[in-house]
């Protein structure tokens, strides 16, 4: 596989880096994430016009129609400059989602919006019993002359209060499989949300759906063959964490390089002594080990078995939390007891890292699932 990026794939990357150098300050993203819904509107606009909430839409729906790798090459500059908005629930995940399982009319509909950046969708899907397991659900629906009604709880719904709609996922009677329901969140009787930050600036939400009425384009796709298209989405998830988590020690390891280079002790820099340089390569170590996982995780999606795909992206997730939580521990240490305060922003750095980990299932879950297809 070519690791290089094609022209194109640096053009976008290059213009995501100044806009976060030049525009996007930890000010700024800081002031977001503790008001409001925890969005920079301008900041998610100025993204939709760069084309990272188009990236995996196909081109008849207002996209882009990009794979895997430009994927990567996006996350990878989000994680750098640590954006908070919604890329990765709504332009990756949702749109995966509704990519695998919509019709062409509920794929006209969603998939132009999800481009355009007009609507952030996001996924209901997780429950308090299930740990991370997308099958283990008790929400029901029921038909309801032509429509549906849902009943049920869903909750750390990433970025759940800045959707304009939920993909619930729901047993559907009558059916033996799960079904997905798009549930908007304006204005929809029966529907509230309790929504809270997250130690890492994102938030998110625990959602209760009582007696929600839906129409009969509510369904994505057919009754009781969502949990694929769910996965799908989830896959798409784990590889965006991966290349952010990567992007992430990358400036990370930037930050605290020039903070050695700079902080003296005994009249000359930390840097100097021995025995921080190798901490520095170990760190070093661990970023590029996480970036090389990280394609294998855009290799995966490109497997067409579902075993294998399972086996390299479990891999992938486990590798790159273990390594971002070695690089955020260390690069804390190495700036001491500032590392953790406000008037730094390794601390950021650090607990976006630590998060990285139960996102889309911790380094425990992502061991079974490898675990359970090593034995097949």
């Amino acid at each position: 596989m070519d690791f290089n990026y094609s022209e194109e794939q640096r053009m976008l990357a290059d213009s995501l880096r100044r806009f976060i150098d030049n525009e996007y300050s930890f000010e700024r993203r800081r002031k977001a994430s503790r008001s409001g819904n925890g969005r920079d509107l301008q900041a998610w606009l100025t993204l939709a016009g760069m084309g990272v909430t188009g990236l995996l839409v196909p081109q008849d729906f207002g996209g882009f129609g990009e794979g895997a790798a430009s994927l990567l090459a996006v996350q990878r500059e989000l994680g750098r400059g640590l954006v908070c908005e919604p890329v990765t629930p709504s332009a990756v995940m949702t749109t995966a989602v509704v990519r695998a399982a919509g019709n062409a009319a509920q794929q006209a509909r969603w998939l132009q919006a999800l481009a355009s950046g007009e609507c952030i969708g996001t996924l209901a899907y997780l429950e308090s019993h299930g740990r991370f397991d997308p099958a283990a659900i008790r929400t029901r629906a029921v038909h309801d002359g032509s429509g549906y009604v849902l009943d049920g709880r869903k909750c750390l719904v990433w970025h759940g209060e800045a959707a304009h709609f939920l993909i619930v996922s729901a047993r559907l009677e009558g059916t033996l499989g799960q079904s997905l329901f798009v549930v908007p969140t304006a204005d929809t009787a029966g529907l509230s949300m309790v929504a809270y930050p997250t130690m890492d600036g994102h938030r998110a939400a625990d959602v209760l759906l009582s007696g929600v009425r839906l129409g009969p384009d509510a369904l994505l796709g057919q009754p009781g063959e969502g949990l694929d298209a769910l996965q799908s989405g989830l896959d798409w998830g784990t590889l965006a964490l991966c290349a952010e988590a990567a992007g992430a020690m990358e400036k990370l390891i930037e930050i605290t390089a020039d903070y050695l280079r700079t902080r003296q002790q005994f009249g000359v820099p930390l840097g100097s002594f021995q025995a921080l340089q190798h901490r520095m390569a170990d760190m070093l170590v661990q970023k590029e080990l996480a970036l090389s996982m990280a394609y294998v995780a855009v290799q995966a999606m490109d497997e067409n078995n579902p075993a294998q795909r399972q086996r390299m992206l479990a891999a992938a997730k486990h590798t790159v939390a273990k390594a971002g939580r070695y690089v955020g521990q260390q690069a804390v240490q190495l700036h001491g007891g500032m590392g953790m305060t406000d008037e730094l922003v390794v601390g950021d750095y650090f607990k976006r890292l630590t998060m990285i980990d139960p996102l889309l299932g911790d380094s425990d879950w992502q061991l079974e699932r490898f675990s359970a297809v090593a034995e097949l």
